[in-house]
């Protein structure tokens, strides 16, 4: 696995940010890092990179501690923080040759730089100052510098934040594009996003982990109810729908459309099915309704 995260607690004095912290991360996924502001995202993400000590706990990145071995960790990790630091006198290639000097990629630096330049779409900017640049070619920048020494595993905190949509859009291309190679944890409290680019979700509340499923099981993710979506041939009074065994609940949705609610685990499907036989009524279609991301995001962090 690429990132191990075991029993992470992190205190601000007083503060607990991180709350005993589990999970891991397996070469080639692509997970996002998700919770309200404040939740303890950055200063996770800070901890794997090595900008931070935990208080207690331990993680480890391709095999390496973040305490003992910093220095092989930072090899193996392209960072953007949430703040993207560039410096705006330089221009792109300069800033992007600056930071292949840091890695000591020599002889090949000028390759890489081409790559990377290719990679994050700055070909028209590439001779510009950056201080010049929109936000989303700042971000492309940031993304350039975070991989240009060809890490395994990319860090990106909140990568989207303040862009138009049009940018996002692009900087999504862009890391599903190199996601293709690389081990990816990014942070976001856009659940659109985490939907266009993720293979699995890690919600965070006050320092804790409340989740942590596949992007589309977490989904299925309902505390209370089950609702089926059903369209009949004609009308039917919601007393007979009523009716049905297992129903608790029926709300008309128009044009012979019912949203038709069950306690969770209690598939009313066939009890419907034999309602209809038995009326003389036809089913045109039926489907157990998946809340949206969003709407699970907010079940599970609310009022925590």
């Amino acid at each position: 696995m690429s990132v191990k995260v075991e029993n992470i607690t992190k205190n601000y004095g007083m503060q607990l940010a991180l709350d005993n912290v589990t999970f891991t991360i397996d070469a080639g996924e692509i997970v996002g890092l998700v919770g309200p502001n404040g939740a303890g995202k950055s200063t996770m993400m800070k901890i794997i990179t090595c900008y931070l000590p935990q208080t207690s706990g331990n993680v480890t990145v391709c095999g390496f501690n973040v305490v003992e071995d910093a220095i092989k960790v930072r090899k193996k990790v392209g960072y953007l923080p949430e703040h993207n630091p560039l410096y705006l006198d330089m221009y792109v290639l300069e800033y992007l040759e600056f930071i292949a000097g840091i890695h000591k990629i020599g002889k090949d630096g000028k390759k890489r730089i081409e790559e990377m330049v290719e990679i994050t779409g700055l070909q028209a900017e590439r001779k510009k100052k950056i201080g010049a640049l929109s936000k989303g070619y700042r971000q492309r920048v940031g993304l350039a510098q975070a991989l240009i020494h060809n890490p395994e595993v990319l860090i990106l905190d909140e990568p989207t934040s303040g862009l138009d949509p049009n940018q996002i859009v692009e900087i999504r291309n862009v890391i599903k594009k190199v996601g293709k190679e690389k081990t990816i944890l990014f942070s976001t409290h856009i659940m659109q996003e985490v939907e266009a680019i993720c293979d699995r979700v890690i919600i965070i509340d006050h320092g804790r982990i409340i989740a942590d499923q596949a992007t589309a099981d977490l989904q299925k993710i309902n505390t209370e109810y089950l609702t089926v979506l059903v369209e009949f041939d004609k009308s039917i009074t919601n007393t007979l729908l009523r009716s049905i065994p297992g129903v608790i609940d029926v709300l008309e949705a128009g044009n012979n459309n019912y949203c038709i609610r069950a306690l969770k685990g209690n598939d009313i499907r066939p009890e419907i099915f034999k309602f209809a036989v038995k009326k003389e009524i036809t089913v045109l279609s039926m489907k157990i309704e998946e809340k949206s991301l969003e709407e699970t995001f907010q079940q599970l962090t609310k009022n925590k």
